[in-house]
């Protein structure tokens, strides 16, 4: 469904599983590649690619209300847990990401990672959010991610968000 796969050929993502990303329309923008060990860096983008530009599956999210996670295995996490879910392929939202979320989603969950980093984005991206979408705040048990939730506790997560 997500077209990710390991990549055995020659290249900057050789021996990384390799992570398509679409534009809002669909259209393929780019390829992040993810180390399988503890390469540096764990994440890599192609030169030229502003991941800042892009909501990672934006396309794919057809409800009103999305939940708006750090990264692409947080959305595998969260859509298999059944709700829309766009991963900001990091813990900072660009303008231009606020627009393209302002313009698809009348409401947003916000689930990022419960650790320090995590949880001062929460507080910038809900400041920045509050007055302009219907905005709720899941709180990621300390230490753990969306994606390493299972699919009834971001079900829970997402129904109690305040």
């Amino acid at each position: 469904r997500f077209g990710i796969g390991f990549y055995s050929g020659r290249g900057t993502m050789c021996g990384r599983i390799v992570i398509p990303i679409h534009n809002e329309r669909g259209g393929l923008v780019a390829y992040a590649g993810r180390a399988v060990d503890r390469t540096i860096p764990r994440y890599r983008f192609p030169g030229g690619f502003r991941k800042s530009a892009e909501l990672y599956n934006l396309h794919r999210c057809h409800m009103r209300t999305v939940v708006l996670v750090e990264g692409f295995f947080d959305v595998l996490n969260v859509v298999k847990a059944g709700f829309d879910a766009v991963a900001l392929m990091g813990s900072s939202l660009s303008e231009r990401q606020r627009v393209l979320l302002l313009s698809h989603f009348s409401e947003a969950v916000l689930l990022l990672d419960g650790d320090d980093t995590g949880r001062q984005a929460t507080r910038r991206i809900a400041e920045a959010l509050k007055d302009l979408v219907k905005l709720r705040v899941g709180v990621v048990p300390d230490g753990r991610q969306p994606d390493s939730l299972r699919a009834d506790e971001i079900r829970q997560l997402v129904t109690e968000a305040f």
